[in-house]
């Protein structure tokens, strides 16, 4: 079956269009848009209304292609930022209406089942090659970071509020951010680490891996890639020390030298230093809890799950 997943988080949103047969999917159109829905939402609790629109415009794309393409069935998953606002209604018709006869009603799930679906997306390849279990599934957004522990299914799971666009709006807003500046995000980031910590048991893990556009341009900074690529990125193990650095590099640079690198998404440029510091203090938490030496990135995530996840057409 062809199916269509959309995937609208705090900063992206996301289209793939795949033929799902067997539980396995096969790409046939996968796309990227930062188009910064959650801007300002930690501050007003509503969407803005450029932020609304410029997601709308991009839905109405994603709509056509899914025509083009012949999907039969897609899913429209919203994440942190139409689940924090109190406008999301106003969001969901606008969707709903930019998809037109494909009968597509965006659903704004919970952190829970965001964070399932992440899991799902994320393990299919770890499992096949063997990686060493139980698994760390952090999938760094915008708005919320998900922390997902499991093996062939999720066993625990927590969503917490620090991603890269809310940590930035909140504490990083000098060009580098100061020293005062990130001491305050660290204290938000380790308080919602430590949340998370009475759901999910960090002990014990086998590999940690992570998820989403800010862990995977770091990995192509530790990789020292003059331009984005997927196909390196993706399963990507490296030591440590080496991601560490890429983290405090990036957290370091202003954002004129963050602009500078080949691999870097002009929308990622502002919040990638928040993504960093987040990522940097889960790995060092991770090298606590479980003596981790090697840090996992994937590329696929929770569009692959969303997926997985489309009903197929007899059910």
């Amino acid at each position: 079956m062809r199916v269509g997943a959309i995937d609208c988080g705090t900063n992206s949103i996301r289209l793939l269009i795949a033929d799902r047969e067997d539980g396995a999917l096969t790409d046939i159109v996968r796309r990227m848009e930062i188009v910064r829905l959650g801007q300002g939402v930690d501050v007003t609790g509503r969407i803005a209304p450029e932020a609304m629109d410029r997601t709308l415009r991009v839905a109405a794309e994603y709509a056509a292609q899914c025509h083009e393409h012949g999907a039969e069935r897609v899913r429209f998953v919203a994440t942190s930022a139409s689940r924090d606002a109190s406008n999301a209604a106003e969001f969901v018709d606008g969707i709903r209406s930019a998809f037109g006869d494909l009968d597509v009603t965006p659903q704004v799930v919970s952190g829970d089942e965001e964070a399932s679906l992440s899991f799902t997306g994320a393990t299919g390849d770890l499992l096949a090659s063997g990686v060493r279990a139980p698994y760390l599934v952090v999938d760094l957004g915008g708005g919320s970071t998900e922390l997902v522990r499991g093996t062939t299914a999720v066993e625990q799971a927590r969503s917490v509020d620090i991603g890269c666009v809310r940590m930035t709006e909140r504490h990083l807003r000098s060009d580098p951010p100061t020293c005062t500046e990130i001491a305050a995000a660290l204290a938000d980031i380790h308080a919602a680490l430590d949340l998370a910590e009475r759901t999910v048991d960090l002990s014990g893990i086998g590999t940690l891996v992570g998820l989403a556009g800010s862990v995977t341009t770091i990995t192509a900074h530790a990789l020292g890639l003059r331009r984005y690529d997927s196909a390196a990125i993706h399963g990507t193990s490296l030591p440590v020390d080496v991601v560490l650095g890429a983290c405090t590099d990036l957290l370091e640079m202003t954002r004129e030298q963050r602009a500078s690198l080949g691999f870097m998404h002009e929308g990622r440029v502002d919040v990638i230093g928040a993504g960093a510091l987040v990522w940097r203090t889960v790995i060092e938490r991770m090298i606590d809890r479980s003596a981790i030496t090697e840090v996992t990135a994937s590329e696929h995530d929770i569009l692959d799950g969303i997926a997985l996840s489309v009903p197929s057409l007899v059910e």
